[in-house]
């Protein structure tokens, strides 16, 4: 049985479990305490030594990263739809797969980081990347229902968690009808799963 470590307020660890969902996997969910630093314990460093979720370990082949759990998924139990074979399509879904490691991960994930875990960051630099990539999938959206081709792909799955939850960070989704709608069309996939909410006591108070 497959396994991945995951915490419910990782967006990384939620895209790998859709991901999962989606090829309609079979798999173990092992939450790791971060609040406790189980991640940095030697037993899990020697998963992965960067000490953070998702880790996904298909039966003794360990994956770490959530875009290259994603990739591998994708390739390994996926026919093709999720993860296009084609080159020039497997090329736009990676693209798209590695700004989720930039105006995601700097942006919507950062402000939302900040925001709930109360860091002292200044937000709005934060926000100000958030709502530049939300502008820009905005534009692309209102010509079409999915980041890549004409189905739901790695792509999309790639980029909604962060996006779903960028109100966590401050960042309001009502100046964006095409993208409330895109979320809409994956949240009604049935293999959908949202992700956990934060609990009251860690929020911090709206700016």
């Amino acid at each position: 049985m497959i396994k991945l470590y995951t915490h419910p307020l990782s967006g990384n660890a939620h895209r790998a479990e859709l991901t999962l969902r989606a090829l309609n996997v079979p798999h173990d969910l092992i939450v790791v305490d971060l609040a406790n630093k189980a991640q940095k314990q030697p037993e899990f460093l020697a998963l992965n030594p960067f000490g953070q979720v998702p880790v996904l370990d298909d039966n003794g082949t360990v994956i770490w990263d959530s875009v290259a759990i994603m990739t591998y998924l994708g390739l390994t139990y996926g026919d093709g739809t999720l993860l296009p074979r084609d080159p020039a399509l497997f090329a736009q879904v990676t693209a798209w797969l590695a700004k989720t490691a930039g105006p995601i991960a700097y942006g919507l994930g950062a402000a939302r980081r900040a925001n709930i875990f109360r860091t002292g960051q200044d937000l709005e630099p934060l926000i100000r990347t958030g709502r530049e990539f939300l502008d820009t999938i905005e534009s692309l959206l209102s010509t079409r229902e999915w980041l890549v081709g004409d189905h739901l792909t790695l792509a999309d799955i790639g980029c909604c968690s962060y996006v779903a939850s960028a109100p966590e960070g401050n960042v309001d989704l009502a100046p964006y009808p095409h993208v409330q709608a895109w979320l809409s069309r994956i949240e009604a996939q049935s293999w959908f799963t949202p992700l956990a909410p934060v609990p009251v006591g860690l929020r911090a108070a709206s700016t």
